[in-house]
């Protein structure tokens, strides 16, 4: 779960530029399917600056080294090219240097551990085989409205303990909110007013629930934000506000599309996804080829804090890096054959999909587990699912790349109990949680 708005409530803004025309491009219909071999040309002319003040960052190396940087700041509002976006602010803990980041994180990270996320699988199971059952009926899933949306939506407001009822109107807040999610450059007059109001209603909407928590504890994660005390620190209400707001908004809309990243790389690649159909314990390193293969956060961006250099490239303080991680993910230097989609595949290093160093998205675990445990499922439940011709369609995001719209088409629903998994084959549910 990287990257959303975020910064202090009274950051004043700047000068937002023009979308570089190499961003540009990458938006143009005719990439959006498919933008790695247009990828594969920035990484090899990176880094380079397209104007002053913006360094494209795009092979593993750099990336992976800007990523560990002390000297760089994960701050936006320290960039010379920062803008912060109107309407309601939250802080946001992405956007934090240590040491209040560490700070931060020593207090949330109790809520994502290990044993903790393993705990939930039981009940992504259910949930996801429930899914798949209604939808099946039908004959034909779309995926993203039918299984990618919902499964994660609920799993967070569970967490969260958000009415039932509610659900909708937070999965809406959430989507029209994932402009945030965009990198901090080519928003033209910066956030766009319906993505002002989400805010703006996620914002009241938990500030509400958080004061309601305070007077009725309850086993949440809300809850469990409120009494949470180490060494004498304790989160205020804002850290609590924007861990909400960052687990409905970063945390959903990168699941919704590494969910449909997932399934389609699997439908367009039948011979990987018969190895997975006769191995289910091929489950979790399918979740790594496909983070690595169509990483769903595309790029995320670092600010330098002082004069230095990256590769070729000088460096400035206040210069902002933007970080190509979907490229970096496909460098031929660190992943032979990177263009394949191999689920046995031997990494010679770890992929940057959920970045890397002090900020290393703290929701990695669960991230991982919800999604073999989903892998697992599509392929053990649905009789011959297969991509409809002409039902993929990409959303217009730039940054969280995935499909809008993907139709599968079925011949038929196993039920759960039929499902045959052979003697010492471990379930996604025992997959390890890194």
């Amino acid at each position: 779960m990287s990257g959303t708005a975020g910064g202090n409530e009274d950051s004043a803004p700047k000068d937002r530029p023009s979308l570089p025309d190499e961003f540009a491009e990458l938006t143009d219909p005719k990439n959006r399917e498919d933008p790695y071999p247009f990828l594969d040309e920035l990484r090899e002319r990176s880094p380079y600056a397209p104007f002053e003040g913006l360094v494209v960052v795009a092979r593993y190396a750099d990336c992976s080294a800007v990523l560990r940087d002390p000297s760089m700041s994960a701050a936006r509002d320290k960039a010379t090219l920062a803008l912060t976006p109107r309407g309601p602010r939250t802080r946001n803990f992405l956007h934090l240097d240590p040491p209040e980041h560490t700070r931060y994180r020593r207090l949330v990270t109790g809520a994502f551990a290990r044993r903790k996320v393993a705990g939930l699988a039981p009940r992504i199971r259910e949930s996801a085989t429930e899914l798949l059952e209604t939808a099946a009926a039908a004959g034909s899933l779309e995926i993203i409205e039918d299984l990618a949306n919902p499964l994660p939506l609920r799993l967070i407001c569970e967490l969260l303990g958000v009415p039932f009822e509610d659900r909708d109107l937070l999965q809406d807040w959430s989507a029209k909110l994932s402009q945030a999610l965009e990198p901090p450059f080519g928003q033209p007059g910066g956030m766009s007013r319906e993505a002002s109001r989400a805010r703006a209603g996620i914002v009241t909407y938990f500030r509400d629930l958080i004061e309601e928590r305070r007077g009725e504890h309850r086993d949440d994660l809300i809850t469990h934000l409120l009494e949470i005390e180490e060494d004498g620190h304790r989160l205020d209400d804002a850290d609590i506000l924007a861990t909400c707001v960052l687990l409905l908004n970063a945390g959903h809309e990168t699941s919704v599309t590494l969910i449909g990243n997932a399934i389609l790389a699997l439908l367009r690649h039948p011979d990987q996804f018969d190895r997975l159909r006769a191995d289910l314990a091929l489950a979790p390193a399918a979740v790594e080829e496909v983070l690595r293969y169509d990483t769903p956060v595309q790029m995320t961006s670092r600010v330098a804090r002082q004069h230095g250099r990256i590769g070729s490239a000088d460096v400035r303080p206040g210069d902002t890096m933007v970080l190509l991680l979907g490229a970096a993910n496909r460098d031929p230097e660190v992943f032979p054959d990177p263009g394949r989609f191999d689920i046995g595949r031997s990494p010679a290093a770890s992929h940057l999909a959920f970045a890397a160093g002090p900020h290393f998205c703290l929701g990695a675990g669960l991230a991982r587990l919800e999604l073999a445990i989903v892998l697992e499922l599509f392929s053990t439940l649905l009789v011959r699912p297969r991509l409809r011709s002409g039902g993929l369609a990409y959303k217009r995001n730039l940054n969280l790349r995935g499909p809008a719209r993907l139709l599968v088409d079925i011949d038929g629903f196993r039920s759960p109990g039929g499902v045959h998994r052979a003697e010492g084959v471990r379930s996604a549910d025992d997959a390890h949680v890194r």
